[in-house]
């Protein structure tokens, strides 16, 4: 298994709080003196920009070619011009909202998982994974309260097949990788604080 030291991973659900984490994450590791990236997928490049079209519901591709294109803008992520390997020369650490579990869990609703897994075969494991598990019907709530629609993904039956799809792919996670499981229906200093620790712990970060 191919894993990318350095390199931190948040995952789950839509409304679950990963990018309010990831953010939160950064600026303590900032804080402790580490120069960190801090990035997300789909990313604002022009394909994660193409992507971002298809979720609002202004353009429409099939099933399999999103899933194409979340792996080719993972690529480009990846190994672009100022992409991750790029960005791992010149900072201590990278932070990502969502990778390509994200693809396996989403796009595996309507494509064959073994064709998500192939399309991201290629890519390298982070060394660590943060998934916060947010049940689905905290996460609509979240979505409802904070935005005025919902994105294509964004509904009840899908989501919980997103939730099952994490499930069974985090029960079956490498013990190369540090997994970090996370309740989100804490309070979310609470689960930062969680999250803190869990970091320190495992790359010897002292704790402010």
């Amino acid at each position: 298994m191919n894993i990318l030291d350095n390199f931190i991973v948040f995952e789950g659900l839509d409304g679950a709080g990963t990018t309010t984490q990831a953010r939160l994450l950064s600026d303590h590791l900032t804080a402790t003196g580490r120069s960190v990236f801090l990035t997300c997928e789909p990313t604002d490049g022009p394909i994660g920009r193409l992507i971002r079209e298809i979720l609002s519901g202004s353009a429409t591709v099939t099933h399999h070619a999103l899933a194409m294109l979340y792996a080719a803008d993972r690529h480009d992520h990846l190994y672009g011009e100022q992409g991750m390997l790029e960005q791992l020369r010149d900072h201590d650490l990278v932070i990502s909202d969502r990778y390509f579990y994200s693809s396996v869990a989403y796009q595996a609703v309507d494509v064959p998982k073994e064709d998500v897994l192939s399309y991201n075969a290629p890519y390298p494991h982070p060394m660590i994974i943060i998934y916060i598990d947010t049940p689905v019907s905290e996460c609509l709530k979240r979505i409802d309260t904070s935005r005025d629609s919902r994105d294509i993904f964004e509904h009840e039956h899908f989501q919980q097949a997103v939730y099952e799809n994490y499930e069974q792919m985090f029960s079956e996670i490498s013990e190369q990788i540090m997994f970090c499981r996370i309740d989100g229906r804490l309070p979310i200093d609470q689960i930062h604080r969680q999250i803190t620790a869990f970091v320190d712990q495992r790359m010897s970060i002292a704790s402010p």
